[in-house]
């Protein structure tokens, strides 16, 4: 039986939104070349693949859209504007 807040999170599914959305976050992050590859350790800015990463995440937001509980919108508002904001660096840098 689950008890407390931790229950209630993972009964909403709260938990796993939020693991989906860092998941496609840290992707974006690495195809940025702002975090290692976990596989080869390298570091390398893939802007296409990143772009395609940030894309997906506006799909979920667009499609999750009255679904979300006031911190999984906040979440994944703050997360794009980030991505986004490394991505417009990234292409004046490449």
């Amino acid at each position: 039986m689950k008890h407390g807040t931790e229950g209630k999170a993972k009964e909403s599914g709260e938990g796993e939104f939020a693991t989906l959305v860092l998941m496609f976050g840290t992707a974006a992050m690495i195809h940025l070349g702002a975090a290692p590859d976990p596989v080869s350790g390298e570091t390398k800015a893939d802007l296409a693949e990143a772009k395609r990463m940030i894309d997906l995440l506006e799909v979920l937001k667009t499609k999750t859209a009255g679904n979300l509980t006031v911190g999984e919108s906040a979440m994944m508002d703050d997360l794009l504007f980030d991505l986004r904001m490394r991505y417009l660096e990234a292409v004046k840098q490449a």
